[in-house]
């Protein structure tokens, strides 16, 4: 670890945070339950001064790499930047509850999270408690369910288009079958032969 990055991570130890440090970057989790002290904390303590916020973005971890995850299903995930010393870090906070995912807003923290938090509502079904005008933001006010979740259909159930003989946009079953695409390697006769 470099000796900027063990300097954030004594600060953040001292302020009660477990840093954990991977790929060249401190990352700290904290209970959903102490999401929002721990934001107000991290940019206001003068020896962190974490006063921006770079992107802010829902997880959901049903599946991780290869294998069911074990604990909680969705999560926050924030990378914050302190422009004073320098730092960037990653937060992540595990909603408490996979049924109805909930976290307080970070809005009177960072203004700039409203957008954020209303892409993960959008996307994940993450509600933030406190947030201004959580709304839809990429998807259509009628549409059914949270695309990036991993349980979410890929193909869908419904496809739309317009119909001339009634004049409008109907909806009507998927028409496309379903079907498993897997690359095929096509080769010449003794391709590798020859070669070396």
């Amino acid at each position: 670890m470099s000796a900027k990055l063990t300097k954030l991570a004594e600060a953040l130890a001292r302020e009660g945070f477990s840093p954990v440090e991977r790929l060249g970057e401190i990352t700290i989790e904290v209970p959903a339950a102490g999401y929002a002290a721990a934001v107000l904390k991290l940019r206001d303590l003068p020896d962190l001064r974490f006063e921006q916020l770079i992107d802010l973005c829902g997880m959901d971890y049903e599946t991780y790499g290869d294998r069911p995850r074990e604990g909680r299903r969705f999560a926050v995930v924030l990378h914050l930047l302190s422009v004073e010393y320098n730092w960037r870090l990653r937060l992540r906070a595990f909603c408490a509850d996979d049924a109805h995912p909930m976290i307080a807003s970070a809005t009177e923290t960072w203004p700039a999270a409203a957008w954020f938090e209303r892409e993960a509502f959008d996307l994940f079904g993450i509600l933030f408690d406190g947030h201004p005008d959580l709304r839809r933001i990429l998807t259509d006010y009628g549409f059914i369910g949270h695309p990036f979740r991993k349980d979410f259909p890929v193909s869908g159930t419904v496809e739309m288009r317009y119909d001339p003989e009634q004049k409008r946009v109907v909806y009507q079953p998927v028409s496309i079958e379903p079907r498993e695409v897997t690359p095929r390697i096509v080769r010449e006769q003794h391709y590798a032969e020859g070669r070396g």
